[in-house]
């Protein structure tokens, strides 16, 4: 049976079992544990799915809870996928900052995913990874 709860902090070693069981740990740092470390102690909303006590799925946010909040990681273990999981996640995310707007940048095999659930596409979206990169 799932469980899901909002919780303070999660473990370095079940966020990174997560992120490599999803599509996302190919596209997040889950050998280099300080940064991992980082992404989790500097995230301030965390909402899990749980079954049996073992992470299954999770939704790492950073937010104000008042006006944005950026929902930066939505993993489901691959086996649990297509249960509504995501969804519930996603939805438990909001009902934590209800006033806040809900925003995430969709991983490449989940673009058609979050249409689907009553989310709607933006088309301004802009990033840097570099400072190197402003001129």
């Amino acid at each position: 049976m799932i469980t899901y709860q909002k919780e303070d902090r999660i473990s370095e070693s079940e966020f990174i079992e997560v992120l490599n069981n999803s599509t996302l740990g190919e596209r997040r740092p889950v050998d280099d544990i300080p940064r991992i470390k980082g992404m989790i102690d500097n995230a301030n909303l965390f909402v899990t799915a749980r079954d049996d006590g073992r992470l299954v799925g999770v939704a790492r946010s950073v937010t104000d809870f008042v006006y944005c909040t950026y929902l930066s990681d939505l993993a489901v273990a691959t086996d649990y996928q297509k249960q509504g999981i995501g969804k519930e996640l996603i939805r438990i995310t909001k009902k934590n900052a209800p006033q806040a707007k809900l925003i995430l940048l969709s991983a490449p095999a989940a673009i058609n995913y979050y249409p689907h659930i009553g989310m709607k596409h933006h088309e301004y979206c802009y990033y840097i990874d570099d400072i190197n990169e402003i001129h």
